[in-house]
């Protein structure tokens, strides 16, 4: 049942969002809006772009929201006001995702120039490039414990990386087209990826074995998301269908 419709976009709404709090949702399109998530009202419109936004994300303490453009930068807003507080530049390409870490000190960014960056959150500093990916990147997550991140790339792996350095640790292979969503478990053990393949697979985030495929949807999977328990996956898919699978313990 929908329970309201959150209508002042002017173009495709690629990316929404809620705050860590739930009281609002963030949503990327030319613009990134910030509705009150009970009544629907739009309360800002974080304006300034040329382009597409493709992701949104805020921080953990809801103060912050950081925003990827296929302008190639990243911007972080105040979520509270509306300003601008910087710009990151460095991406060479379309700015695909971006994810906090768990702590709000840093932001990372998956982009169309193969790239996977680093950044202080709070100067808005380039620290790290990481390299090694392909293809375009989709998709960028940490760990629930902020020392790693995974990616997923159009040249259909996910790669592991050491986020405090930068180094590649290892990558996942079998995928057999364009890995559009990463996710790590709540426990940071496991990581769960979708696929153009029309299949969602399950591998151990230590060791990078695959654990297991899941099949059943007939288009591209385009998002995957743990629950908070870590029993269940849910993925969105092309085929029109939304699918639970529940996860051995």
């Amino acid at each position: 049942v929908a329970l309201r419709t959150l209508t002042g976009h002017t173009g495709w709404v690629r990316s929404v969002a809620w705050s860590p709090d739930g009281r609002y949702l963030a949503s990327g399109s030319v613009a990134v809006c910030v509705w009150d998530a009970e009544t629907g009202q739009l309360l800002r419109a974080l304006e300034g772009y040329r382009n597409s936004v493709y992701s949104v994300a805020w921080s953990p303490d809801g103060r912050f929201l950081a925003s990827g453009s296929a302008d190639g930068t990243i911007r972080v807003w105040d979520a509270g006001t509306g300003q601008l507080l910087r710009t990151l530049e460095g991406h060479t390409d379309w700015v695909r995702s971006v994810a906090w870490s768990p702590d709000g000190h840093f932001l990372a960014s998956g982009s169309d120039d193969t790239t996977v960056r680093v950044w202080d959150a709070g100067s808005g500093r380039l620290l790290r490039a990481l390299e090694g990916h392909t293809g375009w990147v989709w998709s960028v997550a940490w760990s629930p414990d902020g020392r790693f991140l995974a990616s997923g790339s159009r040249d259909y792996t996910v790669r592991v990386w050491d986020a405090g350095t930068g180094q590649p640790l290892r990558t996942l292979e079998g995928h057999t087209s364009d890995v559009n969503s990463v996710a790590w478990s709540p426990d940071g053990h496991y990581l769960v990826s979708s696929s153009d393949d029309r299949t969602v697979r399950v591998w151990d985030a230590g060791t990078g074995q695959l654990l297991r495929t899941l099949e059943g949807h007939t288009d591209w999977v385009r998002s995957v998301a743990w629950s908070p328990d870590g029993r269940f996956l849910a993925s969105g898919s092309d085929d029109g269908t939304v699918r639970i699978w529940g996860i051995p313990q």
